[in-house]
């Protein structure tokens, strides 16, 4: 089973063909295949064949489709100071892309 190894939003995946999973969001159209050419490590389970960039690993990309773009539930972030009569409600929703791996070229 491949793997692979891509950074994106800042923060780095472990993806696999097939899977699917929640990175921040991107600029693309429900239904719209895209690929992601920052990837760190491209794999198949052996040792021989692991190919470890530096940082990036050349003529490597990982083909994905968009599933879905929606916002996660609310974080409600609160502050209050005792004897004051100071306190602060706030909420954040984070955006979100939905992806599904379709293909990973070494």
């Amino acid at each position: 089973m491949s793997f692979a190894v891509i950074k994106t939003g800042g923060k780095q995946y472990k993806v696999a063909e097939g899977g699917r999973f929640l990175i921040e969001k991107i600029d693309h159209a429900v239904g719209e295949e895209f690929d992601f050419d920052r990837v760190l490590m491209v794999g198949n389970g052996s040792a021989e064949t692991t190919k470890v960039g530096q940082p990036l690993v050349e003529g490597a990309k990982v083909r994905a489709r968009v599933l879905d773009n929606g916002k996660a539930k609310k974080k409600i972030i609160f502050k209050f100071k005792n004897k004051t009569r100071y306190w602060k409600k706030k909420g954040h929703r984070q955006p979100y892309t939905k992806v599904e791996i379709l293909k990973i070229t070494a």
